[in-house]
């Protein structure tokens, strides 16, 4: 579990093929490895990877052709800067909400506005996934625990404000940028438990 607030932006140093599938390596600047062993969980722009071979200041991990498939990794390259975030501990302060790192699907940035000294950016989004949506609901976007403004049939837009744009990778978006797109969990079991009730 995370809970979508970033501790770092990581920096992609190497992708190596392994038969379909990928090893990425990353490099932190800010979040200390230190206790991160083996098997531990990061996201990685939203996305739950499995810690492997880790140095003081990077981190490899495996990346299936399912998750290559299905979300934004399999467009990065060398040098492309990613949200990174460790798994939750017990004990840890829970800043945003419950992000599990499995990204329900891909969007786009559909518009890009100033409002004051914040950034009003529009996603569209899957029409499956924009039920769950709602105003002043939850979404994480590239791993970002945000606040919906505003909803729509296939799109919904979020605020972000100065620190947002300057410690994630949300401040260097563009009209047509892809995106990992996780929903908030508990939309999801209110719409199971209104299903097991009909």
């Amino acid at each position: 579990m995370f809970t979508g607030i970033v501790q770092d932006v990581g920096r992609i140093i190497a992708l190596e093929p392994r038969g379909g599938d990928v090893r990425l390596r990353v490099a932190v600047s800010r979040m200390s490895l230190a206790d991160t062993r083996p098997g531990d969980s990061i996201a990685v722009s939203g996305v739950c990877l499995t810690a492997l071979e880790i140095t003081a200041d990077s981190f490899a991990a495996d990346v299936s052709n399912e998750t290559l498939s299905l979300t934004t990794l399999g467009a990065l390259t060398e040098g492309s800067r990613v949200n990174l975030e460790p798994a939750l501990r017990a004990g840890d302060a829970l800043g945003g909400h419950l992000v599990s790192g499995h990204v329900d699907g891909v969007g786009a940035v559909l518009d890009i506005a100033s409002d004051a000294r914040s950034v009003r950016m529009r996603f569209g989004c899957p029409a499956p996934l924009a039920r769950y949506f709602a105003r002043k609901g939850s979404v994480a976007i590239d791993g970002v625990s945000l606040t919906i403004n505003e909803a729509g049939p296939a799109d919904f837009s979020v605020n972000l404000i100065p620190h947002t744009q300057q410690v994630t990778t949300l401040g260097e978006f563009v009209v047509g940028r892809r995106v990992n797109l996780e929903v908030d969990q508990v939309a999801r079991y209110v719409e199971r438990l209104l299903e097991v009730q009909r």
